[in-house]
């Protein structure tokens, strides 16, 4: 319950939990990509990256772009820095550049196009365990 109060206080929740006038319908043929409650995303202000646990997400996404191959955008990583332990630690925020890529089919949507790759760019400061770029395979 810890890790929830944390993630609602963060602003953490991903976008299909509050209801967002930003996100635009999406058209069939748009590569979506898939938040932890398996829902379709295009342009999300928040994204959720730790679903177990809430420990780090993305927030304030501006994007610049969202392409049949490719999406970017900027904004920030806020993660927790779990010290001394992460039900007590500190959430913290980082700039950092977002690119989502190697779209693929969806499983829950056959029709449909997900992209399966989250990439990480930190141009200054940055979470203290994670190198300057990290990329994650996203699941869906």
């Amino acid at each position: 319950m810890v890790f929830a109060a944390a993630v609602l206080a963060a602003g953490l929740v991903p976008a299909t939990a509050s209801a967002s006038p930003s996100l635009p319908a999406r058209p069939d043929d748009q590569v979506v990509v898939v938040d932890c409650f398996m829902e379709a995303q295009v342009r999300p202000s928040k994204f959720l990256i730790a679903c177990g646990d809430g420990n780090s997400g993305l927030t304030e996404l501006e994007w610049s772009s969202w392409g049949p191959r490719s999406a970017v955008a900027s904004g920030l990583n806020v993660v927790n820095d779990c010290k001394p332990y992460c039900a007590a630690g500190t959430f913290r925020s980082y700039p950092v550049n977002v690119r989502l890529e190697r779209p693929e089919t969806w499983e829950k949507d056959p029709g449909q196009q997900r992209y399966g790759q989250l990439h990480l760019s930190f141009p200054g400061s940055r979470p203290e365990h994670l190198p300057p770029e990290v990329t994650y395979k996203l699941w869906g």
